[in-house]
This record gives structure tokens, C-alpha cells and sequence, in this order.
């Protein structure tokens, strides 16, 4: 589906203004326009969220969807352009390359979460095994791998990009401690 502002394919650029032919005939003195973007269609997000909610099924992945909206939802509030990024990445990558077959579901809504998370606060993303640990994000992660986004700054909670279906006891510590804050064990302990 294209926009009809995404339809000139040569334009002819001058100081403050950009003359385009919409049916892509070659202008004198023109140049090429960036390559054109697809923006997702209805069908398109229903294809594939069927094709991510299958791949869930398949390794009993968890479904990130939740905590991305929450993530998405501080982004609008703190910062309208990171948020318009983000937003831009889900209509022209995330869910047409999905839906084409381009990508493989769970890799590529890793990748988003990735990308939310780097939007958020600058840092660097880790995989955390069932061990607790933790070495250089390498996508796509093993289902069984704990992922997440560790701020620059000091004091900066972990931004939870990727969870396993059940976490094993390091990852419970280290998701517990680095996300949540908690300095306590569970139970008590």
C-alpha cells in the first residue's frame, strides 16, 4: 500500500521547494528519490500477528507485546520523536516484513523490543542464560535466553526486552535485581 506523497519516484530539487512527477517520467535536471516505503496494511498486522502468535506457540515463548506497549507508551509521553520512530519502524519494517515472509516473527519482535529499548535510554543489550550469564546481545536469542537493555547511567533500572517461558533461578535473581530493583531474594531469603 502506498501513500500518495510515496508515489513520486524522480523530482527536480531547487532552493526551498522539489517538483515531482508522479509517474516517474525522468525531469530535466532530477534527481532520484530515497527508495519508497511500504506502510502496513489491516491485512497485513493481521497476517502477521497470526505468524507471531503461532511462533509463540511453537517454543512457548512469552508475548513481549504488553511490555513494548508500556515502553511505547513512556516514549510518546517523554520524547513525541522517539515515539514517531519507533511507531515508523512497526508500520514500514516490523509488520510488512513479517507478513511478506521477509522475517521471522520472533527474531523481528526481538528486534523492535531492541530498538524501543535503545530509543528509551542509551546503553547496551544483553542475553542472560538459564546460568545467569550474561554476555553481547547476538539475535535471534535461544527461547530459553533472558534479554535485556542495560542503561548507560549509573542507577538505571535493566529495560526488559525478552523472556523465556519459565526463568530459571539465576535469571529470576538477575531479572529480579537489574528490572525490578528488588535487592532481596524471593521468599524472604
Amino acid at each position: 500500500m502506498w501513500a500518495f506523497w510515496q508515489r513520486p519516484i524522480k523530482c527536480l530539487q531547487g532552493d526551498g521547494y522539489a517538483i515531482f512527477d508522479g509517474l516517474g517520467r525522468a525531469l530535466d535536471g532530477a534527481a532520484d528519490v530515497p527508495e519508497q516505503r511500504t506502510l502496513m496494511s489491516a491485512g497485513d498486522r493481521e497476517k502477521a500477528d497470526g505468524m507471531f502468535e503461532q511462533a509463540l506457540q511453537e517454543v512457548g515463548a512469552r508475548d513481549p507485546r504488553e511490555f513494548y506497549r508500556e515502553r511505547l507508551a513512556e516514549l510518546k509521553e517523554r520524547d513525541p520523536k522517539a515515539y514517531q520512530e519507533a511507531v515508523r519502524y512497526y508500520e514500514e519494517t516490523l509488520i510488512p516484513s513479517i507478513a511478506a515472509g521477509e522475517a521471522e516473527p520472533l527474531a523481528a519482535w526481538t528486534e523492535y523490543g531492541r530498538r524501543l529499548a535503545e530509543l528509551s535510554v542509551a546503553g547496551r543489550t544483553v542475553m542472560v542464560d538459564e546460568t545467569g550469564r550474561a554476555s553481547p546481545y547476538q539475535g535471534p536469542p535461544t527461547p530459553g535466553t533472558l534479554v535485556l537493555h542495560l542503561p548507560r547511567t549509573a542507577g538505571g533500572r535493566a529495560l526488559l526486552v525478552g523472556l523465556p517461558a519459565q526463568l530459571s533461578e539465576a535469571q529470576r535473581a538477575t531479572y529480579d535485581w537489574l528490572v525490578l530493583g528488588r535487592q532481596k531474594l524471593r521468599g524472604g531469603e
